[in-house]
């Protein structure tokens, strides 16, 4: 690999995690888009077991996915809200390594290799 393609992939990696880590911390927990349209006349009750909506909504009916128990469900590492950033930044480093692998795998071979 050349020098200058080196380099502006290392710089390129860097301004993602950059990115991803940075800018995660400044995530809204406040729910938006499908799930803000779902809770539309419920409120949201905090109780000792975790977060109950009163009212009439659609979300009211809604359940966990399979992966809610993950080690990087709702955008955190361990459930823990301030890792947000390390969640982004392993969500980069897995998609960049998942699409540079397919790319790699894909490419056009010329006939010395």
């Amino acid at each position: 690999m050349s020098a200058p393609r080196r380099r502006f992939l290392l710089v390129f990696g860097l301004f993602i995690l950059v990115i991803a880590g940075g800018v995660a911390y400044f995530a809204d927990s406040a729910p938006d888009g499908l799930d803000a349209v779902t809770q539309r006349g419920c409120t949201v009750v905090e109780t000792d077991q975790g977060e109950r909506l009163d009212g009439q909504c659609i979300a009211q009916h809604a359940q966990d996915h399979a992966l809610a128990g993950g080690p990087l469900a709702d955008y955190t590492v361990g459930g823990d809200g301030r890792w947000t950033g390390v969640a982004g930044v392993i969500g980069a480093v897995v998609t960049l390594g998942a699409a540079g692998g397919l790319f790699w795998g894909l490419r056009r071979r010329t006939g010395g290799e």
